[in-house]
């Protein structure tokens, strides 16, 4: 469902900003989220397996899984 003329134009008076704009800033702020997320998990997977708590297989898993979610939400959320 479009919004008319008429409602993105009461949008942008209120707000200050077009519906366009706020999707873009929502879109950022999850990949920030995705992005942030996956470098602690892959910095807590490094550092289990530096200290030899995590196998290379495991630390791989970590790795593979992140990078496949990153390439489905980027699919989904960009297309």
């Amino acid at each position: 469902m479009n919004p008319t003329g008429d409602q993105v134009t009461a949008f942008t008076a209120n707000s200050g900003f077009t519906p366009t704009a706020c999707g873009n800033l929502l879109l950022s702020l999850v990949f920030v989220v995705i992005l942030l997320w996956g470098v602690w998990a892959l910095r807590s997977a490094y550092v289990g397996w530096a200290e030899n708590d995590l196998s290379a297989r495991q630390f791989l898993m970590v790795v593979v899984r992140f990078v496949a979610l990153y390439l489905v939400l980027s699919f989904l959320l960009l297309s």
